[in-house]
């Protein structure tokens, strides 16, 4: 299935009491929640996050998952490649966060099981999703994350 929408939010820093908050905005500038995002590209469970380093890409899957109702501690998955979080209701289950960086060729992604996860049926979120492109199912959301000119981030989503 082609995805073929697109969606533009605006994730600012601190704008209430506490400084390291993220508060994710619509187009219309109205605070939503991170699961805003799975409920627009529903019925979808893959997400390929694009952007350079910095950006905010765990930042950003680490607010998903607390928001999803995660108790496990949300963290880049560099050096495991992959972290399993367990979620709550309504999400019960497993979300699978990638961190693709430091893998040298698809076939690594391929001896670790990465299809297994990527075709659970799981919330899969990736991070340099590039490195394993060909593997990624056809309906794969891609979001992207920019970083704007006063510090804000423009996360783009094609859905």
């Amino acid at each position: 299935m082609k995805i073929t929408n697109m969606s533009i939010y605006t994730i600012k820093k601190g704008i209430f009491e506490h400084a390291d908050e993220l508060v994710l905005l619509n187009e219309e500038g109205k605070v939503v929640s991170p699961l805003e995002i799975l409920k627009v590209c529903e019925p979808h469970r893959v997400f390929a996050f694009d952007g350079q380093m910095g950006a905010g890409k765990t930042t950003f899957i680490k607010s998903l998952c607390e928001a999803m109702g995660t108790a496990d501690i949300v963290n880049s998955p560099t050096f495991a490649i992959v972290n399993v979080y367990d979620v709550e209701q309504p999400y019960k289950g497993e979300v699978y966060h990638f961190d693709c960086y430091r893998l040298k060729d698809i076939r690594e992604a391929i001896d670790f099981g990465a299809e297994d996860y990527l075709y659970s049926g799981n919330y899969c979120f990736i991070e340099w999703p590039e490195m394993i492109d060909a593997l990624l199912p056809d309906d794969t959301v891609y979001i992207r994350i920019r970083v704007l000119e006063n510090g804000d981030r423009q996360l783009t989503i094609d859905n």
